[in-house]
């Protein structure tokens, strides 16, 4: 009969023991923290880098408009390939200037100008088949500037995902509207 209640007393203590001993402690609670820890992490520098394109994106809009506000390109007659080498020597090393968007375009009025974000078509490389206006305008005319980018994305640990294209890129849209400063045509 003593053998009998021996094997269990001895499980018992083994259990005990095993929930008793701190050895490895810290290695299992690192384990489990540092995953959730790993993908915020992830999750915070995507972030930043999607934040920090955009605002670089918004001072190169800025930039490139003053050569169409002050008449520059109007009177240097740019075409659109030339106003976008323009705009591309405003870029940082951010972005690959081939895949970078401009349209510029007319407005009536302030109410009729489209700042909005466009929808893109695609074909079937992925590739984007919009044609963008160009149109600097004449004097005193209202002229609205967009540079779009395709900022690419990865999606992040925990379902954490930036991406607001169904190619899982993010489209950053950068619109600059104004009024043509009373340049002197030549």
């Amino acid at each position: 009969m003593i053998a009998a209640h021996a094997a269990p007393r001895t499980k018992r203590r083994r259990w005990r023991a095993f929930i008793a001993d701190r050895k490895g402690a810290a290695a299992v609670e690192f384990a489990l923290v540092a995953l959730p820890f790993i993908a915020l992490l992830l999750a915070l520098i995507q972030t930043f880098l999607v934040f920090f394109a955009q605002q670089h994106l918004e001072s190169v809009a800025a930039a490139s408009s003053r050569i169409i506000l002050t008449g520059q390109a109007q009177a240097q007659s740019l075409t659109q390939s030339q106003y976008a080498q323009t705009v591309c020597s405003n870029v940082a090393i951010l972005f690959d200037c081939n895949k970078l968007m401009i349209d510029v375009e007319v407005a009536d009025s302030w109410g009729a100008a489209n700042t909005g974000t466009p929808a893109l078509t695609f074909d079937g490389q992925g590739k984007v088949t919009n044609t963008w206006k160009y149109d600097p305008g004449k004097p005193g005319d209202i002229v609205v500037m967009r540079v779009m980018y395709q900022w690419p994305v990865f999606l992040g640990p925990l379902g954490f995902n930036l991406a607001n294209l169904a190619n899982g890129n993010r489209l950053m849209v950068s619109s600059v509207a104004f009024m043509n400063e009373a340049y002197v045509n030549s």
